[in-house]
C-alpha cells in the first residue's frame, strides 16, 4: 500500500526421498503436495501477501462450483458428457479469480519475468505464456478425471473414497504428461498436448502486467536468485 516492494524466501518443503522421485505418478502427486505446502509458509513470512483464497468473492465461487458439481452428479447416470462438465464447473473458482483484479497479471509476469532470466531478454520483451505453466495440467487433468470417475462408476465402486483416488491418479496422469512434455518440448505430440494450457493462458489465465507489476516480478526473480546463490552480476538486466 505504500509503494514498496516486498519479498521473502525459504526452503521449499521436502516430503519425500530420492526414491520417491523414481517413481511415476507418486512423485508428481508428492512435487504437488510441497507446492501447497508452500502457501503457509508465505503467509507465515510474508503476510502482507494477499492469497486468492482470501477473496470473498472467490470463496464464494469455490462453494458455488462444488455444490454446483455435486448436483451435477446426483442428477442422473454417470457419462463422459457429464463428468466433463463437473470438470468444467470445477474451473470456476479459478476462472472467476483470474478475471477479477490483477492476479492475472502477476500471474503474466512471473512467466515474463522467468522467460526474460532463461532468454537473457528484458522482462517487458518476453511472452506472457510459458511452456511450464500449471495451465498445461488442465486438459490431461480433467479428461483422466473424467474418464476415472465413469469407469469406477460402471464397475460399481462409488462414494468419495473412490472420487477421492481419481482425482489423485488424475493429478499422477496429468504431471507425468507435463514431465514427458518438458524432455520432449521439440516434438509434435509434446506441442499439440500444450496447445490447450497455452490457449488457457492466452485467453485467461494471464494478462500484459503494467510497468509496477513488472518492476514487483523482477524483484520476486532476483530475490529467487539471490536464494539460489546466483552471482549478483547475473541479476543484471540485458545491457545493463
Amino acid at each position: 500500500r505504500d509503494g514498496a516492494i516486498k519479498v521473502a524466501s525459504g526452503p521449499k518443503p521436502k516430503l519425500s526421498g530420492e526414491a520417491v522421485a523414481r517413481v511415476p505418478g507418486l512423485r508428481g502427486v508428492t512435487k504437488l503436495a510441497e507446492a501447497i505446502a508452500v502457501i503457509p509458509l508465505v503467509k507465515r513470512d510474508l503476510p502482507e501477501a494477499k492469497l486468492p483464497m482470501q477473496d470473498v468473492g472467490t470463496l464464494g465461487a469455490m462453494t458455488a462450483a462444488a455444490l454446483a458439481g455435486r448436483a451435477l452428479r446426483l442428477g442422473g447416470p454417470r457419462s463422459v458428457v457429464r463428468e466433463v462438465a463437473v470438470a468444467g464447473v470445477s474451473l470456476a473458482p479459478a476462472l472467476f479469480a483470474l478475471r477479477g483484479g490483477d492476479l492475472a497479471s502477476y500471474h503474466g509476469v512471473e512467466h515474463k519475468a522467468i522467460a526474460g532470466y532463461e532468454q537473457d531478454k528484458g522482462t517487458a520483451d518476453t511472452t506472457k505464456e510459458h511452456d511450464r505453466c500449471g495451465s498445461h495440467l488442465v486438459a490431461p487433468m480433467l479428461a483422466t478425471a473424467a474418464a476415472g470417475n465413469v469407469a469406477v462408476r460402471r464397475a460399481g465402486i462409488g462414494g468419495p473414497a473412490a472420487e477421492g483416488m481419481v482425482a489423485l491418479g488424475s493429478v499422477a496422469v496429468a504431471i507425468e504428461i507435463f514431465g514427458w512434455c518438458e524432455r520432449h518440448s521439440q516434438t509434435a505430440l509434446a506441442r499439440a498436448l500444450r496447445r490447450p494450457g497455452h490457449e488457457i493462458q492466452r485467453m485467461v489465465g494471464t494478462r500484459e502486467p503494467n510497468e509496477d507489476q513488472i518492476e514487483v516480478g523482477d524483484a520476486a526473480l532476483a530475490e529467487i536468485l539471490r536464494a539460489e546463490g546466483v552471482a549478483s552480476a547475473q541479476l543484471e538486466p540485458p545491457g545493463a
